[in-house]
Protein backbone atom coordinates (compact mmCIF):
# COMPACT_ATOMS: atom_id res chain seq x y z
CA UNK A 1 0.00 0.00 0.00
CA UNK A 2 1.12 3.13 -0.72
CA UNK A 3 -0.03 6.75 0.59
CA UNK A 4 1.00 10.29 -0.30
CA UNK A 5 0.27 13.16 1.00
CA UNK A 6 0.81 16.49 -0.16
CA UNK A 7 1.16 20.23 1.90
CA UNK A 8 0.46 23.19 -0.12
CA UNK A 9 2.41 25.52 2.30
CA UNK A 10 4.24 28.93 1.81
CA UNK A 11 7.30 28.89 3.52
CA UNK A 12 6.35 31.30 6.11
CA UNK A 13 3.61 28.89 6.93
CA UNK A 14 5.67 26.45 6.81
CA UNK A 15 8.03 28.40 9.31
CA UNK A 16 4.85 28.41 11.44
CA UNK A 17 3.69 25.27 11.68
CA UNK A 18 7.37 23.62 12.69
CA UNK A 19 7.64 26.29 15.45
CA UNK A 20 10.78 28.00 13.90
CA UNK A 21 11.15 31.53 15.02
CA UNK A 22 10.82 34.80 12.84
CA UNK A 23 14.37 35.75 12.32
CA UNK A 24 13.34 37.85 9.47
CA UNK A 25 13.80 41.00 11.62
CA UNK A 26 16.60 40.39 12.95
CA UNK A 27 18.72 39.42 9.77
CA UNK A 28 17.11 43.08 8.36
CA UNK A 29 18.70 44.97 11.47
CA UNK A 30 22.06 42.58 11.38
CA UNK A 31 22.41 43.62 7.89
CA UNK A 32 21.91 47.12 8.23
CA UNK A 33 24.44 47.34 11.12
CA UNK A 34 27.33 45.27 9.01
CA UNK A 35 26.53 47.79 5.81
CA UNK A 36 26.63 50.88 8.19
CA UNK A 37 30.19 49.51 9.62
CA UNK A 38 31.05 48.43 6.03
CA UNK A 39 30.35 51.97 5.06
CA UNK A 40 32.18 53.37 7.45
CA UNK A 41 35.16 52.15 7.06
CA UNK A 42 35.54 50.23 10.31
CA UNK A 43 37.85 48.02 11.16
CA UNK A 44 37.51 44.64 10.35
CA UNK A 45 34.15 45.46 8.17
CA UNK A 46 35.99 45.38 4.93
CA UNK A 47 34.56 43.22 2.37
CA UNK A 48 37.42 41.37 1.45
CA UNK A 49 38.01 40.68 5.21
CA UNK A 50 34.49 39.36 5.79
CA UNK A 51 34.09 36.87 2.77
CA UNK A 52 37.89 35.64 2.76
CA UNK A 53 36.97 32.40 4.71
CA UNK A 54 34.39 31.58 2.45
CA UNK A 55 36.77 32.20 -0.55
CA UNK A 56 39.59 30.27 1.09
CA UNK A 57 37.27 27.37 2.02
CA UNK A 58 36.32 27.30 -1.64
CA UNK A 59 39.28 27.35 -3.47
CA UNK A 60 40.38 24.31 -1.17
CA UNK A 61 37.64 22.59 -2.05
CA UNK A 62 37.97 23.27 -5.66
CA UNK A 63 42.14 21.73 -5.23
CA UNK A 64 40.50 18.87 -3.24
CA UNK A 65 38.29 18.23 -6.16
CA UNK A 66 41.26 18.69 -8.32
CA UNK A 67 43.48 16.17 -7.05
CA UNK A 68 40.64 13.35 -6.44
CA UNK A 69 39.54 13.43 -10.47
CA UNK A 70 44.17 13.23 -10.87
CA UNK A 71 44.02 10.18 -8.45
CA UNK A 72 41.04 8.96 -10.13
CA UNK A 73 42.31 9.35 -13.87
CA UNK A 74 46.18 8.01 -12.51
CA UNK A 75 44.59 5.08 -11.55
CA UNK A 76 42.36 4.19 -14.14
CA UNK A 77 45.31 4.69 -16.15
CA UNK A 78 47.52 2.29 -14.37
CA UNK A 79 44.73 -0.26 -14.32
CA UNK A 80 44.90 -0.26 -18.09
CA UNK A 81 48.19 -0.57 -18.27
CA UNK A 82 47.81 -3.27 -15.88
CA UNK A 83 45.16 -4.96 -18.11
CA UNK A 84 46.87 -4.47 -21.48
Amino acid sequence: MKINVTFDLTPEEFRRVMGLPDVQEFQKELFASMLEKMKSGEDGYDAMSLYQPMFNEGMNAMGQFQKMMMSMMSGASSSDKENS
